[in-house]
């Protein structure tokens, strides 16, 4: 507990009116983030445009869409990465569920998080370019890996559509696991990854990369 700065701060009466005002802040609520993989894509596309969903990957989609409404749950909204991929896999989820705002990120897109360990031999980035994405995607963990707000009244449930990269490094920060451990998890096309956050901080990994309810011709990699 992180006390008080004040000459007072060892009076018992400072420190229970100072535990009392971060009893008021405290959320009682949990959030859950519901991370999807976007849809199998066309690889050979030479630049994002080109690299838009194959038709597995809109099936992937549409079943994951299906899948989140069989939940029952009422999402609060969608957000997604700015990508092509990523873009047509929240747009084709969002039509098996009821009415949800759209919200892109160009934060969530897809890029090299942190060097792996171990390294793997026929991927290697250049340095620059952890630099570079690995802050973004560091920043975007901080903007969505948080507590609920003190004013929130009820459980939320948020959509983040984006990528494989980000996801496992999102997951590994979150279990305050050693992040650079994020490439030794694999997540298939259309994956569900769910995440709460308690009202306490603590946090739960309920599915990791769920694919169960993809027949088996629409499973990828």
């Amino acid at each position: 507990m992180v006390r008080p700065l004040t000459k007072d701060a060892d009076d018992p009466l400072v420190q229970n009116r100072y535990n009392e005002k971060l009893e008021q802040k405290r959320p009682r609520v949990t959030r859950h983030l519901i991370l999807v993989r976007h849809g199998q894509y066309n690889m050979d596309g030479k630049n994002d445009s080109e690299r838009y969903l194959t038709d597995k990957g809109c099936k992937q989609a549409e079943a994951s869409g299906e899948r989140l409404k069989a939940l029952g749950i009422d999402f609060d909204k969608i957000i997604r990465s700015t990508m092509t991929r990523a873009q047509q896999t929240a747009k084709i989820i969002a039509l098996s569920l009821p009415p949800l705002k759209l919200h892109d990120d160009a934060m969530l897109e897809e890029g090299a998080p942190i060097p792996p360990e171990p390294p793997v031999g026929h991927w290697r980035p250049e340095a620059s370019q952890f630099f570079e994405d690995g802050a973004r995607i560091e920043a975007a963990f901080r903007k969505y890996f948080h507590r609920a707000d003190p004013e929130q009244t009820k459980d939320s449930y948020t959509l983040v559509v984006c990528h494989a990269n980000v996801i496992r490094y999102f997951v590994c920060r979150a279990l305050q696991l050693p992040p650079e451990a994020w490439l030794r998890i694999s997540l298939g096309h259309g994956s569900l990854t769910w995440v709460s956050i308690m009202d306490d901080g603590r946090v739960t990994l309920r599915n990791l990369g769920e694919t169960g309810h993809m027949s088996k011709e629409l499973l990828s990699r």
